[in-house]
């Protein structure tokens, strides 16, 4: 699967206060859109985006862990040291998802607010990994085993039309593991092109040992 992150910048920032009085900024609009051709040529039927929504709610949202990043990564999964809101609500609004976001008292956090209260503009961007498969009318469609990563991240220049979340982050191929997270296939390519590659050079005890640090390396990338 690849790493796709997708741009919505039809969003508000609000303030809310509290039962205290203490006030909070968030992040309100669209956050996922379903069954149209989007800006980078792809869609998302509604079934699949569905399907996903609802896990990510229950599991993420639902569960206080649907974080949101200052900025892509390159990668799909959550940094805590870069996370600077937390997705407090995404309800399905027709073919879109419509989300909130509360700006959290994180240091990426801290920064995000620094920009939008001296008049910066912001915008929010989903990723995730999956399959693409181009359709008869040339949309690259996205397929069922789509998994979000976050609903929103935090982007600077939304509006860049060479930016780097225009299309798909095409540099490494992930798997999702229901028990280890988010995999990067680069390294079990470059392993076994080494092992293919000198096989025959290598005894017993060498080749269990690349072996034993294979599945190590996989385990805790």
């Amino acid at each position: 699967m690849l790493l796709i992150t997708e741009l919505n910048e039809d969003v508000e920032y609000v303030t809310e206060a509290n039962a205290a009085g203490e006030k909070n900024l968030y992040i309100k609009g669209i956050f996922l859109e379903g069954d149209i051709k989007n800006r980078n040529g792809r869609r998302y039927p509604i079934n699949v985006l569905d399907k996903e929504a609802s896990r990510y709610i229950k599991e993420m949202v639902n569960t206080s862990r649907a974080y949101g990043e200052l900025n892509h990564p390159s990668g799909p999964q959550i940094s805590l040291d870069r996370v600077s809101h937390l997705i407090t609500e995404l309800v399905k609004d027709g073919s879109n998802y419509i989300g909130k976001a509360k700006i959290m008292e994180t240091p990426c956090g801290a920064i995000a607010k620094g920009i939008l209260n001296s008049g910066g503009k912001l915008g929010i961007s989903s990723r995730g990994l999956g399959t693409i498969k181009t359709t008869n009318e040339g949309i690259m469609e996205v397929q069922e085993d789509f998994h979000l990563a976050t609903a929103g991240d935090i982007v600077s220049d939304p509006s860049g039309p060479n930016c780097f979340i225009n299309g798909i982050m095409e540099n490494y191929e992930w798997v999702y593991d229901e028990k280890h997270g988010f995999k990067a296939l680069e390294y079990v390519e470059e392993t076994k092109k080494n092992i293919h590659k000198n096989y025959n050079k290598l005894n017993e005890e060498t080749k269990f040992s690349i072996f034993e640090n294979f599945l190590s390396q996989i385990i805790s990338k």
